[in-house]
């Protein structure tokens, strides 16, 4: 398929600029190189007009111009070295790691909350440490949210950055094209040069310096070799150049593809990672909620087993004495014995006193009567 293209500028002024350069035709047709182990450059690989282009910039060289020979394809070397630090700036500008080091701590922070809280041991504090570890856990969130959200926002504009350079790099890939076209170009057309000068103009020195045998003959001979020698230096150092050229297009897909690799990852953090990650937060407090639901309920299970069983370690205890207690009779035996005796000797002892109190009263009737007649005897013994 033919397609409308643009001829590099070949000039043998290192001054010139591609502002002299004449359009091509409108169509050529051009042919796709084959890859092969060794790559041979030949005007095979140039399309009809670049070929045309080429012999007939070839048939302009002229040799013996010492200055012309020494800034030969300058105009093209200088674009390659120029291009060549300009793509070196890019990637110098281009903070990947800035990038890394963000991803990385977003992960940091993905990573960071801490779902595994101890509790309070025992009933009473379970409630409360709930509260409190939930509190924390939310406070934990707000936290990584307001820090990942800060990070997705560089991340954003680096990702904006990343799709600008990502379009340059084509612009340069295209330009360095341009340049290793333009080169290839000068040292092809300097190669026709030199093997029509060793082939058909050397010949000729050669062939008139035998023939006059005249020294002069002979030294520009000789001089027209060096110079064909010096000229063939230019061209190997064209090679040199269109080589870095060569080496510079797989270095900018590689940039290229480094940089559509960033952007992969972060749009996948922010598309994916991040959503996932909240939802992650949703569940986890979810499940947060039913493991303290859960705790609470095993808790209030072993308080009402507690409870149980003391209640029936009490209940059978109390039973226990109970029956003990119903069986007794309302008066023990002992306590019988014991106040029957003591009754027994309460007689005793009471019959004793009453049988001193009978003989104390006889001893006081005796007494008594005593002391009445001894009244009546002193009475009569009275005499007025």
């Amino acid at each position: 398929m033919s397609e409308e293209t643009k001829i590099p500028f070949l000039t043998l002024d290192p001054n010139a600029t591609a502002a002299a350069v004449q359009e091509a035709p409108a169509e050529e047709e051009e042919k796709k190189e084959e890859q092969a182990p060794a790559e041979k450059l030949d005007l095979s690989s140039l399309s009809e007009a670049e070929q045309a282009a080429v012999r007939e910039f070839s048939e302009k060289i002229d040799v013996l111009n010492s200055e012309q020979i020494m800034n030969y394809g300058g105009s093209a070397q200088k674009n390659i070295s120029e291009f060549s630090d300009a793509a070196l700036a890019t990637v110098r500008t281009k903070d990947l790691g800035e990038v890394g080091g963000m991803l990385g701590d977003l992960v940091v922070e993905l990573k960071g909350l801490n779902f595994d809280a101890e509790e309070k041991k025992g009933f009473l504090g379970l409630f409360k440490k709930s509260q409190q570890s939930l509190a924390s856990l939310k406070a934990q969130y707000d936290k990584a949210e307001v820090n990942v959200d800060k990070i997705v926002e560089s991340l954003q504009k680096h990702e904006v950055v990343l799709l600008k350079d990502i379009t340059m790099m084509d612009k340069m890939y295209d330009k360095n094209e341009e340049y290793m076209k333009e080169l290839t170009m000068y040292i092809l057309a300097g190669k026709l040069k030199i093997e029509h000068l060793r082939n058909v103009e050397l010949p000729e020195y050669v062939k008139k310096a035998n023939e006059s045998g005249l020294p002069e003959d002979a030294q520009a001979a000789n001089d027209f070799a060096n110079m064909i020698g010096r000229f063939e230096k230019k061209i190997y150092d064209l090679e040199l150049t269109r080589m870095i050229s060569v080496q510079m297009a797989p270095q900018i897909r590689m940039v290229q593809n480094n940089d559509s690799l960033m952007v992969e990852k972060i749009r996948t953090s922010i598309v994916n990672t991040i959503p996932l990650w909240k939802n992650q937060m949703v569940m986890a407090m979810s499940l947060y909620h039913s493991e303290q639901a859960m705790k609470a309920q095993r808790e209030v299970t072993d308080v009402t087993n507690a409870l149980l069983q003391k209640n029936a370690q009490t209940l059978h205890q109390g039973s226990v004495a109970i029956a003990k207690e119903s069986e007794r009779g309302i008066v023990d035996m002992e306590t019988l014995r014991k106040t029957n005796e003591e009754l027994i000797a309460t007689l005793n002892e009471v019959r004793d006193i009453q049988d001193q109190g009978r003989a104390a009263r006889a001893a006081a009737e005796e007494e008594l009567g005593r002391i009445e007649g001894a009244l009546r005897q002193k009475l009569l013994e009275m005499k007025g």
